[in-house]
């Protein structure tokens, strides 16, 4: 399953120009990424996914009903896959051989769709990533034809292995899961988008996001996406929360391509020292 014309829609258009991406074979125009967990029912999510503009839609396999359980409501009714490309990830995998297991099973779900985020956790405390484990799931992935977008640590050589093997995507955490922590490493991310650039393999910030500013610094240090869940689905109104996002998304994107001023430690007058009226 290829890529909708998402941009036909106007609620993806950015005000960018010519600002579009790519992951993989597929070229998309919105750098928001959201899930579909957490909010209080279908009709919501659906809402809020619409306000985001997003185009692209995660989905747990291993805790979404997406058609595998026919006496379940099935997410597709609310989150066409006509309109966006769905995203299956291996949420709940703690291991390489039931992520991979979890992305044949989308595949099958899904008429072939290739298109997979892959996440191995270490713990369910943490969620932190299972390195180990990851880089296993992920070249067995790759081979068998999967294109990967890949949940890791913030390591810049684990991120610059899993690029180097093939994966489309690397998605290094802010902060835990579901935390809202922000960004707590922001060094280490630059670091590895200087690393991915020269392979032109796209970083998209995964976990941590609690909040607007969140996703407008990731963009500003130049990541080329989101994802999120918690920060839209746990908000007091996740259908407003989504339109800050989106916006977050827009403005920390162009602010990084306008480059901002240089800093300093000293003061510079914003206003000319000559040509006063008074003297």
């Amino acid at each position: 399953m290829q890529a909708s014309n998402n941009t036909q829609n106007p609620s993806f258009i950015t005000p960018l120009k010519n600002d579009s991406f790519n992951i993989g074979s597929r070229t998309f125009s919105s750098r928001l990424l959201v899930g579909t967990g957490k909010y209080k029912d279908l009709q919501q999510t659906g809402e809020a996914i619409e306000a985001s503009g997003a185009e692209i839609i995660t989905v747990a396999i291993r805790r979404t009903n997406i058609g595998q359980h026919k006496d379940q409501p099935n997410l597709l009714d609310v989150i066409s896959p006509e309109k966006y490309t769905i995203l299956p990830n291996t949420a709940g995998c703690f291991d390489a051989d039931t992520a991979i297991r979890t992305c044949q099973l989308a595949r099958e779900l899904l008429d072939g769709h290739n298109l997979v985020k892959l996440e191995v956790l270490g713990d369910e405390q943490t969620l932190y990533p299972n390195v180990t484990e990851t880089l296993v799931a992920a070249k067995k992935l790759i081979d068998d034809g999967f294109e990967v977008m890949v949940y890791t640590s913030d390591d810049p050589i684990v991120a610059k292995e899993l690029a180097s093997m093939g994966c489309v995507a690397i998605m290094p955490l802010g902060s835990l899961i579901g935390s809202g922590l922000g960004l707590l490493n922001p060094h280490n991310l630059s670091i590895i988008i200087e690393n991915t650039k020269a392979l032109n393999i796209p970083v998209l910030v995964d976990a941590g996001v609690g909040t607007a500013s969140d996703a407008a610094i990731a963009m500003e240090l130049g990541c080329d996406g989101v994802l999120m869940n918690s920060a839209i689905a746990y908000a007091e109104d996740p259908v407003l929360m989504a339109h800050a996002m989106k916006h977050a998304i827009w403005a920390g994107r162009a602010s990084y391509l306008a480059g901002r001023m240089p800093k300093r430690r000293m003061a510079l007058p914003s206003s000319p020292q000559t040509g006063y009226f008074f003297q």
